[in-house]
C-alpha cells in the first residue's frame, strides 16, 4: 500500500497524514501520532455500536417490508383506521415507536446568540470550494440594493407611484422601462430605491413623514444619547418612532456646525453609515452624496448593508463529492483554514489578480459614541457525514475502513482549537462552542451514540464537557416519530433541530417501499405525513424549550434564481415558527431576512406554544396512490425523474461536483444535491417495483433523457457527452443503477453508488495521463 503510512495503529492516506502533520496539529499542543492513536482507539470503542446501528436499520426495514407484503398478500389495505392501529403497534413491537418518556428540557449553555436568541437565514455551502466557503462566511452582511436590482424581485416592468414596501410595481398594463440592461438602467434603479423606501416605513417608521421624503439624516445628542434625527423635503425635522431601533453611526453626517437647516442638498457631502437593529438584526444605512446611487436618492441613501445569513453551514455531505482522502483533504484544509481564520482564496477581477479573504468585523460608534463592533462574519456550523459512510483514508491495521463521520469529528474538532482558545485570527463562537451538524440519524440510538462520539472527541482533545454542540438534522422517519427522545439523550448538547424535505421524503418513500405505489413527486408536500411531521418538529422543539438554546430550522429554496417566488412563499417558514430557514445564495439570504424583519419570530413561536401539539402518529400516513395514474402522467413523472436524475449525476461523477443548478425540462434552473436525488431515484424504484413502469420503460427514457442533458449542457466545456457511448458510460450507467437498484440501496441512500462511479471516473482520467 504504497500510499499509506503506519501511524498510531491506523493506517493513513499519505495526503491526510501530510494535512494533520502540516496544517491540524499545529498550535494544538498535541502530536500527531497522538491524533491518530486517540482516533484509532475511539474507533476501537464505538466502531462496534455503530455497526450495531447499522445492523439494526437492516433488520427494522425488513421487517417493515415483511409486514407491509403480507397485509397486500391479504388484499388489507392502508388507509383504514384498521391498518391505523395495526402499524402502530406493530411499529411499537419492533421498536421503530419507542416509549415516550414525557417531556424533555433543552439544557444546552454557552450557545451563540446568532443560534440561540436572534432568527436569521441560514446558509449551506459545499466546503470543497475555498472561494464559495468565503463567500459564504462572508455573507452575514448583503447589498439589499443588489440584490433587488439583479433578481426579479423588482418585475421588469413600469415603477407605479405612492406605494412602498415592495407593492408599488405595476405587473400588468405598464411599459417596460424598469427593464434590466446590460448597463446601470436608472429606472429600474429607481424602482430598487422605492422599495427599500418602503420596506424602511415598514420596519422603522417616522414619527412624521415617510422614507422617501427624507433629505438628510444625522445623530444628535439627546441627554446622553445619540437619537438619529432627519429633514423631511418639507422643511420639517423627523424621527423614528421607535428611537431604540437607532444604535450606532459612522462618518460624517448632518449639518455643517453653525449653519441652519436646509431643504437642498448640503455643500458638504454627507458620507457615512447609520445603523439600526430591528428584531435582533442590523440594518447600515450607507449614506453617499457622492456615489451615483446616493445622488439619485433624495436621502443621499446610496444601499442599505443588510445583516442577513447570521450561520452558514459548512457542508462535508450532501452538497459535496469527496470519493478519496485527496478529496477530503480538501475539505479539511477549507474547515481548518476557517476555524484559524487564514482561508483565503485568490481570483480575478477586471484582469486583476486578487485574494478573497474572511471579512473583518464592523466598526461603529454606540448611541453614547464609544466605539465597538459588530461580527462580520456569519457563524460556522460544520455538518459531518451519516454514521452510514465508512472511508479508506484511513484503516485500521486490518484493512478495514473505518467510520468516515467519527474522521470528520475529528479533524473538525482539532481544526476548532484554534477558535476555541481564542488565538485565530478570526473568531467563529465568542462563547467557546463547537457546533457540528450531524445528518441521516435513526432514531435516539444514533443519536446517544453521536453524543457519546463527541464526548470521547472531548476528552481527547481536553475541552470542556459539552463543548461540541450537536445539530439534529430531522430528516429520517424514525428520527421524526421520536424525536423528543432524540432530544432527550442529547439534551445538553442540542443547538439546532431542522426539517429536511427532500431526504426525508426520499426515507419515506424507502421505508413504504412494498405498500404500494407512492404519489408523484410535485404531489408530496400535500400529503397528511408532511403537513405533520413539519408541524410536529417545531412542536417539539418549542415545548423542549429550545427557543433560547438553539434553532427550529427549515429546509432549502430550490429555485435559486426565482428570489420573487422565494419572497412570497418563504415567509410562511417564518410563520410556522422556524428560527431559520435555508438559501441557496448570498444574495438569497439578503432578501430572506426581510421575512425576519417582517415576522416577531419569538413573538410567534410564543403564540404557536399555546397549540395542542400534532398528533405524532399522522406521520405514519402513507402517501400511496389513491387510483392508478393516466399514461400521460406516468409517463411526464419518468421523464422528468430521469432527467433530473441524469442532469446530477453526470456533474458529480464526471466532474466532481456535488451540488449543481440542473434545468429541469422546462429549463428552469434547480438546486440538485443527494437528498433530491435520492427523492428521484427512489420514486421511480418505487414505480418500477409496483408495475407503473417496467425495466424496458426505464432504459428508453433514460436514453432520450441522456439526449436532453447533454444538449443542456452543450456550452459546458468541460462535459463529456454521454450519448456517444452509453453501454459504457459511467454516469449514465450509475444513474440507471440508482433506479433498477434503487429498491435494495440501504434507506435509499444514492451515495454508495455515486462514489463507486465517481473512483472509476477518477481512475480512468489518472489512466489517460
Amino acid at each position: 500500500m504504497p500510499n499509506y503510512l503506519q501511524i498510531g495503529g491506523l493506517k493513513v492516506h499519505s495526503s491526510l497524514a501530510k494535512l494533520v502533520e502540516e496544517k491540524i496539529c499545529p498550535c494544538t499542543g498535541f502530536s500527531p501520532e497522538y491524533f491518530w492513536v486517540s482516533l484509532g482507539k475511539v474507533v476501537q470503542e464505538l466502531g462496534p455500536d455503530l455497526e450495531a446501528c447499522l445492523k439494526r436499520r437492516d433488520d427494522i426495514q425488513a421487517k417493515i417490508d415483511n409486514f407491509y407484503c403480507e397485509r397486500r398478500q391479504a388484499g388489507a389495505g392502508f388507509m383504514d383506521l384498521q391498518y391505523s392501529d395495526a402499524a402502530k403497534s406493530f411499529l411499537r413491537e419492533i421498536g421503530y415507536l419507542e416509549p415516550d418518556q414525557g417531556t424533555v428540557s433543552i439544557t444546552t449553555q454557552f450557545v451563540d446568540p446568532e443560534i440561540s436568541s436572534i432568527p436569521a437565514p441560514q446558509l449551506v455551502v459545499p466546503s470543497d470550494n475555498a472561494r464559495y466557503v468565503l463567500n459564504a462566511v462572508n455573507s452575514r452582511w448583503g447589498s439589499l440594493y443588489d440584490a433587488l436590482y439583479g433578481f426579479d424581485v423588482i418585475p421588469e416592468t413600469a415603477v407605479q407611484s405612492g406605494a412602498g414596501g415592495g407593492a408599488g410595481f405595476a405587473v400588468a398594463g405598464g411599459d417596460s422601462n424598469a427593464k434590466g440592461t446590460s448597463g446601470y438602467n436608472p429606472v429600474r434603479g429607481s424602482a430598487v430605491i422605492d422599495f427599500a423606501n418602503g420596506l424602511l416605513d415598514e420596519i422603522a417608521p417616522l414619527t412624521t413623514g415617510r422614507w422617501c421624503e427624507v433629505t438628510r439624516l444625522w445623530p444628535k445628542y439627546v441627554g446622553a444619547c445619540l437619537q438619529l434625527e432627519m429633514l423631511l423635503k418639507s422643511g420639517e425635522t423627523t424621527s423614528l418612532k421607535t428611537p431604540a431601533l437607532f444604535v450606532g453611526f459612522t462618518g460624517t453626517l448632518g449639518p455643517p456646525a453653525g449653519q441652519p437647516l436646509q431643504v437642498a442638498a448640503p455643500r458638504v457631502p454627507d458620507k457615512g453609515r447609520i445603523f439600526l437593529r430591528h428584531n435582533g438584526l442590523h440594518l447600515i444605512l450607507e449614506i453617499d452624496r457622492d456615489d451615483r446611487i446616493g445622488k439619485a436618492a433624495l436621502s443621499g441613501i446610496k444601499d442599505i448593508t443588510m445583516e442577513s445569513a447570521l450561520t452558514t453551514i459548512l457542508d462535508m455531505e450532501d452538497s459535496v463529492s469527496a470519493v478519496d482522502a485527496e478529496d477530503k483533504a480538501r475539505i479539511y484544509a477549507n474547515i481548518n483554514g476557517i476555524f484559524r481564520g487564514t482561508l483565503t482564496a485568490p481570483y480575478v477581477k477586471n484582469g486583476v489578480a486578487m485574494e478573497r479573504t474572511m471579512s473583518p468585523d464592523v466598526w461603529l460608534r454606540d448611541t453614547k459614541g464609544e466605539a465597538c463592533t459588530l461580527p462580520g462574519r456569519c457563524i460556522a456550523l460544520v455538518r459531518n457525514v451519516g454514521h452510514h459512510m465508512f472511508t479508506d483514508a484511513v484503516m485500521t491495521e486490518a484493512g478495514k475502513m473505518i467510520p468516515e463521520g467519527f474522521l470528520d469529528c475529528f479533524i473538525t474538532a482539532a481544526s476548532a482549537l484554534q477558535d476555541l482558545r481564542g488565538t485565530g485570527q478570526r473568531s467563529n463562537s465568542r462563547t467557546g462552542s463547537l457546533y457540528i451538524v450531524k445528518p441521516k440519524m435513526h432514531g435516539p440510538g444514533e443519536v446517544a451514540l453521536t453524543s457519546r462520539l463527541f464526548g470521547r472527541v472531548e476528552e481527547v482533545m481536553g475541552l470542556r464537557r459539552n463543548t461540541i454542540k450537536m445539530g439534529i438534522m430531522d430528516e429520517e422517519r424514525r428520527t421524526s416519530v421520536n424525536l423528543r427522545e432524540c432530544l432527550r439523550v442529547a439534551a445538553e448538547r442540542a443547538f439546532f433541530i431542522n426539517t429536511g424535505f427532500l431526504d426525508r421524503t426520499g426515507d419515506e418513500i424507502h421505508t413504504c417501499m412494498m405498500a404500494g405505489p407512492v404519489v408523484p413527486k410535485s404531489d408530496m408536500k400535500s400529503q397528511a405525513w408532511i403537513r405533520a411531521y413539519e408541524d410536529s418538529n417545531v412542536d417539539v422543539g418549542l415545548f423542549a424549550g429550545l427557543p433560547g438554546k438553539g434553532q427550529i430550522g427549515k429546509g432549502m429554496w430550490a429555485k435559486p434564481d426565482s428570489m420573487r417566488a422565494m419572497i412570497d412563499a418563504k415567509i410562511a417558514e417564518v410563520m410556522a415558527g422556524a428560527s431559520t430557514a435555508w438559501v441557496p445564495s448570498p444574495s438569497a439570504g439578503t432578501l430572506h431576512s426581510i421575512h425576519y424583519h417582517r415576522c416577531d419570530v419569538l413573538a410567534r413561536q410564543m403564540q404557536l406554544a399555546m397549540r395542542a401539539p400534532v398528533n405524532v402518529e399522522k406521520m405514519l400516513y402513507l402517501p400511496l396512490l389513491p387510483e392508478t395514474p393516466s399514461k400521460e402522467v406516468i409517463n411526464h413523472e419518468l421523464r422528468e425523474n430521469a432527467q433530473s436524475i441524469l442532469g446530477y449525476v453526470v456533474r458529480w461523477v464526471d466532474l466532481g461536483v456535488g451540488c449543481s443548478k440542473v434545468p429541469d425540462l422546462s429549463n428552469v434552473g434547480l438546486m440538485e444535491d443527494r437528498a433530491t436525488l435520492r427523492i428521484s431515484s427512489q420514486l421511480l424504484a418505487n414505480w418500477l417495483y409496483h408495475g407503473l413502469i417496467n425495466e424496458a420503460d426505464v432504459r428508453s427514457t433514460f436514453k432520450d433523457m441522456a439526449k436532453v442533458v447533454d444538449q443542456q449542457n452543450a456550452n459546458d466545456r468541460s462535459y463529456v457527452p454521454m450519448c456517444a457511448n452509453l453501454d459504457n458510460n459511467i454516469p449514465y450507467q450509475a444513474a440507471l443503477k440508482l433506479v433498477l437498484a434503487g429498491r435494495e440501496a440501504p434507506n435509499g441512500y444514492t451515495e454508495f453508488t455515486l462514489h463507486e462511479a465517481r473512483r472509476k471516473a477518477k481512475a480512468n482520467v489518472m489512466a489517460r495521463l
